[in-house]
């Protein structure tokens, strides 16, 4: 199975990328954890932000594996506590295809990609930075796979 994690993103720091690849080089049992990243609309004044973004959505969603169950990380969806995310993984692992999880660019997710979304997930309340976030949903995705796995990884 694959989990596709698909964000609209400029270059990142070398620090994201090994934070991400640090956590999904530990991803084992069949299940693998792949980043896709698609071009940020170039930010113009005169280029109306909605378009921008809504272009981004179009080529996020282009992405998206074929069968995938979608997750948008999206402010109004859930936070989900570690046992919560494990329970939530192990449904779209019995389910047997892939999973794609949305991260929008700085000025968010296009509500294409909201709409398209099988379900939402809200990662905090608070603001983070883009490339910090795909580092914590690599971290927070492991973290509830080593539950499901009995690994003593998980301690809460």
């Amino acid at each position: 199975m694959q989990i596709a994690v698909i964000c609209a993103s400029s270059k990142q720091p070398d620090w994201v990328r090994a934070g991400f690849g640090a956590y999904a080089k530990r991803f084992r049992g069949g299940i693998r954890l792949v980043l896709t990243e698609v071009a940020l609309a170039k930010r113009t004044a005169s280029a109306a932000l909605v378009r921008q973004i809504a272009a981004e959505g179009r080529r996020m969603l282009e992405a998206v594996p074929a069968g995938a169950h979608v997750v948008a990380l999206d402010e109004s969806g859930p936070a989900l506590t570690t046992a919560e995310l494990a329970a939530r993984l192990e449904r779209w692992i019995g389910q047997g295809g892939p999973v794609a999880v949305l991260i929008g660019g700085p000025d968010g997710l296009a509500p294409a990609c909201i709409e398209r979304a099988d379900e939402r997930w809200a990662l905090s309340p608070l603001t983070l930075p883009h490339g910090l976030v795909r580092v914590i949903v690599a971290e927070a995705l492991y973290r509830a796979l080593s539950l499901l796995q009995g690994h003593p990884y998980h301690r809460a």
